[in-house]
């Protein structure tokens, strides 16, 4: 083993609460030369192996204490991780103190233990580690002359390089490390911020706390951004939500691009609020048809005939397993960026197969899960918790003097879930559990309901009869005039505004059915 100092036998420092693979790479080390220091519950599983151990208390003279709190805090222990090759080895030799070469260090499970809804406080804070910490700064500021380890989805990489360099990592590797250590600290001391920052004594948790630490790492480089000129990368939460957009696994196609991911998102939050079988087609982060079906072709079919014109290009959504006729379906009938559903048929994926291109993405179903969602405003933040509210018919308020039929309120409950996923000011047409007619993004809400009774007509799609959903209250009446030229028999809309007694009246005298729901859906 080649080592600094021919004499002198290089040593790890073992500490690790998840102990996955500890003995194996302690084994490994042993068998190249390493001796071994170790803490507690670490020294006992590695001494239970046979392996050859001296435990901390002993190499630092001073035993563990206040139920092991304190038993890494020692300038042995510290000394011997940022003693610098050369410039201190003359005050180490003069402390006693023996250089160590690798620090193998992972910390107490905060993360893990916190994310129980059932965690007291108290459990927490004991989950709170201080001197592995410590240490893992310390190894890695010292990288020039300690290679320092802080997961077990390291250890191969480790003990690879150490064969190729005789026992001795190289400078590049130690960087790499050090790297992965500071990151991994900073991952930890936010998870603690985060905790604490939200919560009092009392156990009172606040949704947005005094300090947020957002915490993501590196899916990808990505070729550029919305437009060429700006540079992109993917990235995600630490430990991202079941079922969220950043756990797709790609089947085949291109890598997705920043337009891509923005659109993807979008059309699987829409699919994903359905309990039916349920496909939606996006473009530009809009809706351009959605439908709800027993079959997948069928809601597949229903959502394209909206609009096909937008659908080219499209990003395409099932909130369920994409069979091989459906598939065979759409890549016969339209060009499309992105497929993403809950599994795939083995004929799905063999016609999908044929558009290389295509991008075939698959998430694990299930309801989307609150978050905080946030927005970059110059130097300052937007944070705000997830738009999930759910509502039904019993949350609503009849005010027209016609009650929706059992029908109307099915496609209303539809239209409604739909205009969420629409941008502001946004207006969508529906009817038998399929859009009709979407209009999105307009900066006056009559013209949104003009574009989607257009949209409607150029497509050639029954809207008469059909019902209206409005992500916010109408402020003049003409919306609803506007809708009941084209046929609209009811209407779902927040209510809230200073002339609602003006719009309710005039869908009384259209003879159209109105429910407020109370809760609007701005979606900018």
């Amino acid at each position: 083993m080649n080592t600094s100092s021919e004499s002198r036998r290089a040593l790890a420092l073992i500490s690790v609460s998840d102990k996955t693979g500890i003995v194996e790479f302690a084994s490994a080390l042993a068998e190249m030369g390493y001796g071994l220091l170790s803490t507690g519950g670490t020294a006992k599983a590695l001494a239970a192996a046979g392996l050859a151990v001296t435990e901390v208390s002993e190499f630092t003279g001073s035993p563990e204490i206040m139920g092991g709190r304190v038993k890494t805090l020692h300038p042995k222990v510290h000394g011997g991780l940022l003693g610098r090759a050369e410039v201190d080895e003359a005050v180490m030799a003069e402390q006693n103190i023996p250089r160590i070469d690798m620090a193998v260090i992972n910390l107490y499970p905060f993360e893990k233990v916190t994310a129980d809804p059932d965690c007291r406080f108290e459990d927490a804070i004991e989950n709170i580690d201080i001197g592995g910490p410590a240490m893992v700064r310390s190894a890695a500021k010292n990288f020039d002359s300690v290679a320092v380890v802080t997961s077990p989805d390291q250890y191969g990489m480790v003990l690879e390089r150490l064969s190729e360099t005789e026992g001795m990592l190289d400078r590049a590797t130690r960087y790499a490390l050090s790297v992965a250590a500071f990151n991994r600290v900073a991952q930890y001391d936010d998870a603690i911020s985060d905790y604490l920052s939200s919560r009092n004594l009392s156990g009172d948790v606040d949704a947005l706390p005094g300090q947020t630490n957002a915490c993501f790492v590196k899916v990808a480089d990505l070729r550029y951004g919305e437009n060429p000129h700006q540079q992109a990368a993917w990235y995600r939460d630490l430990y991202p939500a079941p079922g969220s957009l950043a756990t797709a696994r790609q089947h085949q196609g291109k890598e997705m691009s920043y337009n891509n991911i923005s659109d993807a998102d979008a059309a699987w939050e829409c699919v994903r609020q359905f309990d039916d079988m349920a496909c939606a087609i996006i473009k530009h982060a809009n809706p351009c048809g959605v439908a709800v079906a027993s079959e997948c072709d069928v809601a597949y079919d229903l959502a394209f005939q909206t609009d096909p014109t937008s659908a080219f290009g499209g990003i395409i959504a099932f909130n369920r397993m994409l069979d091989a006729s459906t598939a065979q379906a759409i890549i016969d009938r339209q060009f499309v960026e992105v497929i993403i559903a809950t599994g795939y048929e083995p004929g799905a994926l063999a016609a999908l197969g044929a558009k290389q291109n295509v991008r075939v993405l698959e998430i694990d179903g299930g309801a989307p899960s609150p978050q905080r969602e946030s927005k970059r405003i110059g130097s300052g933040l937007l944070v705000q918790t997830s738009d999930l509210k759910p509502v039904t018919p019993t949350d609503c308020r009849v005010v027209t003097k016609l009650q929706p039929t059992d029908e109307q309120w099915q496609d209303l409950m539809f239209a409604w879930k739909v205009a969420r996923m629409v941008k502001s000011n946004a207006i969508v047409y529906a009817s038998g559990g399929r859009t009709v007619g979407v209009g999105a993004g307009q900066m006056s809400r009559v013209d949104s309901a003009r574009i989607g009774r257009w949209k409607a007509e150029d497509a050639g799609l029954p809207i008469q009869g059909a019902v209206m959903a409005s992500d916010a209250f109408f402020p003049f009446r003409d919306g609803i005039d506007t809708a009941a030229g084209a046929g609209i028999k009811a209407v779902i809309e927040p209510g809230g505004s200073m002339r609602d007694d003006e719009v309710i009246a005039a869908a009384d005298e259209h003879g159209m059915a109105m429910v407020f729901t109370g809760i609007r859906h701005f979606r900018h």
